[in-house]
């Protein structure tokens, strides 16, 4: 059998990204893709097919970035490692020297009594089964989401704009919990009521009720909400079914085991995206991390080292955006609780509030407030946040860069900025050069 150089399983971020890397990096030519979906969605843009878009046909990414590689919408069945070939299900061989897993992964299911009912939605990554779910919203009076992450933070605040009720139904006690700091919590869930959506937390949903269609919801405490639909997002479980039947190995979070340079426990597989084990880049312990950013960047270490190890992944470092509103947040790293898990227990705090342009007079300018956690011993930026402006969520990617590259407060209060009146602060009042310099006065205070 002919074996193609490359086969990539799998067309979304994390594969689209292989490819083009491998023929940027690798010069190859022969290169094949695999998918069984004839369109790929923007993983990220999927909550604003239905307000902002108005519709999934908005929402695809364009074939084209493939290249110079071949798309074959067939559906891997199998992995033969020994013969080096994958099975589709029609039964077609194709034949590789290097494979690359990015078959993604599927959204949790929660046990909960009724969610089998008519008008229960998830939220998949699948183009015919999105625009059902459009066609759904636009018939809806209430909506109930379950789960209070990014995914269920923006279905509801976007659901809300097509016309019907909203509630979000969360079951910790706050939506973004697991991700932002409380602050951020707080401005978030106040965004979203000030919006008109309803914000339940501390609650989780005990039932579905209704005939064949939900007619309701039953919470933990009691309450029962009325409704004719909900939307269940409460997270996404790594699919790795091709993997554990082909005998890779399979890590602690569910991910396929991989190394620095993104290999399986075959070297001639490598696995990159939400199929992939994730390892905390503050102390390389897994970690449930799934975003897109992350699939790209793995699908680019992957396609480097398809010979030879070259692009090292240092670690998963989560870094979050979101808008309700006019509300924008984002955070970078860790919090002050995600910080004391991993054994930082004395960590100096450095906060800054500042107009997003320079005069505060300027069209547009709006206060954005920054909040940046170093620890105390080494001080090391560990994570940082930034709300309300429009530019808070390219903000949080400068803060990834400076904990990456293991940058000091003194350092980062050092920051080489520039500024201008339309798209920046103040050089005298720079939102991270500000909150470097409040930690590091802080630090030297309780020092001295």
């Amino acid at each position: 059998m002919i074996r193609n150089e490359l086969v990539i399983v799998g067309g979304s971020a994390g594969g689209v990204q292989a490819a083009i890397c491998a023929q940027k990096h690798q010069r190859l030519k022969d290169i094949i893709v695999i998918r069984p979906e004839k369109k790929i969605l923007v993983p990220c843009g999927i909550p604003y097919i239905y307000g902002t878009l108005g519709n999934v046909e908005k929402n695809i990414m364009p074939d084209k970035l493939l290249g110079d590689a071949k798309l074959n919408n067939g559906k891997v069945a199998s992995i033969d490692r020994k013969a080096k070939t994958v099975t589709l299900e029609d039964g077609e061989a194709i034949g590789y020297n290097k494979l690359i897993l990015a078959t993604g992964s599927n959204p949790v299911e929660p046990p909960i009594p009724g969610a089998d009912k008519s008008n229960v939605w998830f939220v998949r990554k699948d183009f015919d089964y999105l625009e059902q779910l459009a066609s759904a919203i636009d018939s809806a009076k209430h909506i109930v989401v379950i789960g209070g992450g990014f995914i269920g933070v923006e279905f509801a605040d976007e659901c809300h704009k097509q016309g019907p009720e909203v509630t979000i139904v969360e079951l910790l006690d706050h939506c973004l919990q697991l991700i932002c700091p409380e602050q951020l919590c707080v401005r978030v869930e106040d965004a979203l009521r000030d919006r008109g959506v309803k914000v339940a937390t501390s609650n989780a949903v005990k039932s579905i009720g209704g005939a064949d269609k939900v007619e309701f919801v039953v919470l933990g405490n009691g309450e029962k909400i009325e409704c004719d639909m909900v939307i269940i997002g409460i997270g996404v479980r790594p699919n790795t079914k091709l993997a554990e039947e082909a005998g890779l190995e399979i890590g602690p979070t569910r991910g396929i085991k991989v190394d620095e340079f993104q290999r399986t426990t075959d070297p001639n597989i490598f696995a990159v995206g939400d199929c992939a084990e994730k390892y905390s880049f503050f102390n390389s312990a897994p970690v449930p991390l799934r975003l897109a950013a992350i699939a790209t960047r793995e699908g680019k270490i992957a396609a480097a080292n398809l010979y030879s190890p070259q692009w090292r992944n240092v670690g998963t470092l989560g870094v979050f955006s979101s808008i309700v509103g006019e509300t924008a947040i984002s955070v970078a790293g860790l919090t002050d609780a995600q910080a004391a898990e991993i054994g930082y227990h004395d960590i100096v705090v450095g906060e800054a509030e500042a107009a997003s342009k320079h005069p505060g007079t300027m069209p547009g300018a709006e206060p954005m407030r920054v909040r940046l956690i170093f620890a105390r011993k080494s001080g090391k930026l560990l994570g940082g946040c930034a709300c309300c402006a429009m530019t808070a969520g390219e903000f949080s990617n400068i803060l990834a860069a400076c904990i990456v590259n293991g940058m000091t407060m003194e350092q980062v209060a050092l920051f080489p900025m520039g500024t201008h009146p339309w798209l920046t602060a103040s050089p005298l009042a720079y939102q991270l050069t500000d909150a470097a310099s409040n930690a590091l006065h802080k630090a030297k205070g309780v020092a001295a």
